[in-house]
């Protein structure tokens, strides 16, 4: 005898919707590998890990020299805490050697500089240095969305400054929120709830920064691309490239542990190396995040924002010959079409969506 009343929960429709999660799964990993091999990902992240390298002193320069002018809203010793505060974080993300030698004397050379080096000339190319590593980002982006011809290569170049000035900016506000924001809450809270409050505050310390540092970085696949997606999606490339970057830091850093007790040495080149092995999985890891996210965007087109609805009618109103009615477009009627090169290396490549579903 049938009995309908155990359809919904059968064994053979639960493992049907398994075996189907996987397979999708299984597609979605094999085509984020293989656009990031097309798109040449290790190259650019060599790329990025240069520029990175390069964009350290300017980096720094532009942050602790900008934080001089804002301290006074913090309090006075608000550069000295955000320097600590970018000391410590170093320490849990790079290996000893990169900290004593690298990051923190070049954080002592930028602070004896002062203030007054903010304003000079030599800050001004500083900045068209430091943006360099925003530039290659950018590009590695919009080429993993297939974007890459939708700016000007001069304007983009130009872009990709305007957005780094942006986040710097940004950075030079929210760093001492971050730093001074355990002892800022600790002085308002009673002194009944100050211990355990402290405690709390701790403990959620760390994922707070490592969450502010993943939504920066969905900001900026949402700023670098020309033709944008909506947050949310663009909020898991971002985790993705977060969890692979603190992977690839502790395997990292236990290689070069295990190189150094054994004797291997690069000499006076070994830091600078373990650098830039380490900015190197970091641009990797930023990259990779985009190509799961254009990845994401072919197998499941992500819903027209209604800014992008709205374009898309006011194009269609400009080609409608006059005469003819122009019907505004139904919140959530259309979908972001994905976008892809069309080069003949990505013909044949397994676990790609149907032709249909591409422009």
């Amino acid at each position: 005898m049938h009995s309908y009343g155990n359809e919904h929960g059968s064994p053979r429709r639960d493992t049907s919707w398994l075996r189907h999660a996987l397979l999708q799964t299984r597609r979605l990993i094999v085509r984020v590998a293989v656009k990031s091999w097309n798109d040449s990902i290790f190259a650019k992240s060599a790329a990025a890990a240069f520029w990175q390298t390069l964009s350290l002193v300017p980096l720094l320069f532009g942050l602790l020299g900008g934080l001089g002018y804002v301290s006074g809203l913090f309090g006075p010793d608000t550069v000295e805490i955000v320097e600590s505060k970018i000391l410590t974080f170093s320490r849990d993300l790079f290996n000893p050697s990169v900290v004593t030698d690298l990051i923190e004397p070049t954080v002592r050379d930028v602070l004896g500089e002062g203030r007054a080096a903010f304003v000079s000339v030599g800050f001004v190319l500083s900045l068209w240095a430091g943006s360099s590593a925003m530039a290659t980002f950018v590009d590695a982006i919009v080429e993993a969305h297939g974007q890459q011809d939708a700016r000007h290569p001069v304007w983009q170049r130009i872009f990709a400054l305007l957005l780094y000035v942006q986040f710097l900016i940004a950075a030079v506000f929210i760093l001492p929120l971050i730093a001074l924001g355990p002892v800022l809450i600790g002085r308002i809270l009673p002194d009944t709830w100050r211990e355990p409050g402290l405690r709390l505050i701790d403990s959620f310390y760390y994922p707070a920064v490592g969450l502010l540092l993943i939504v920066g970085l969905a900001t900026l696949y949402k700023f670098a691309l020309h033709s944008s997606l909506p947050y949310h999606r663009l909020f898991w490339g971002a985790l993705l490239a977060g969890v692979f970057f603190m992977a690839a830091s502790e395997v990292l850093r236990r290689y070069l542990t295990l190189v150094t007790r054994t004797g291997v040495t690069y000499g006076a080149l070994a830091t600078p190396i373990a650098f830039l092995l380490f900015t190197f999985f970091l641009g990797f890891a930023v990259i990779l995040g985009a190509e799961f996210n254009a990845a994401v965007q072919e197998f499941w087109p992500a819903r027209a924002t209604r800014i992008e609805q709205f374009k898309a009618w006011l194009a269609k109103r400009r080609d409608t010959p006059p005469g003819e009615d122009h019907e505004p477009p139904e919140p959530g009627a259309h979908r972001i079409p994905p976008q892809h090169r069309g080069h003949a290396r990505h013909n044949g490549t397994g676990g790609k969506p149907a032709p249909s579903t591409m422009r």
